[in-house]
């Protein structure tokens, strides 16, 4: 609730003595709290393993950014091919001649 008071408060420091506790207590907390995932009720121990599954859940974000893309670019190419295939283009390049100067 204090983290939550801290967000909507204009000045954090008149907050943090209004609680009893240090600003820098209400950072932390603040900090504490982004590590906890939807559905947790208490914060992970202060570890590398919080620090690893914030990136690992940040990998996964991109992953899935980047299969989205992914995804993209082969339905764009699939219809770039039934473009040629109906217009009869082999994707070949014409054979012209070349104009003399």
């Amino acid at each position: 609730m204090a983290v939550e008071r801290m967000g909507n408060s204009e000045n954090v420091g008149v907050l943090a003595q209004e609680l009893g506790v240090t600003r820098r207590c209400l950072y932390k907390w603040r900090i504490k709290l982004d590590l906890v995932e939807p559905g947790e009720e208490s914060a992970r121990p202060n570890t590398h393993e919080s620090s690893y599954r914030k990136q690992t859940q940040q990998l996964k974000r991109l992953l899935g950014e980047k299969t989205l893309e992914v995804d993209f670019f082969k339905g764009a190419l699939q219809k770039v091919e039934a473009r040629r295939q109906q217009s009869g283009v082999s994707g070949e390049r014409a054979f012209t001649t070349r104009s003399r100067k």
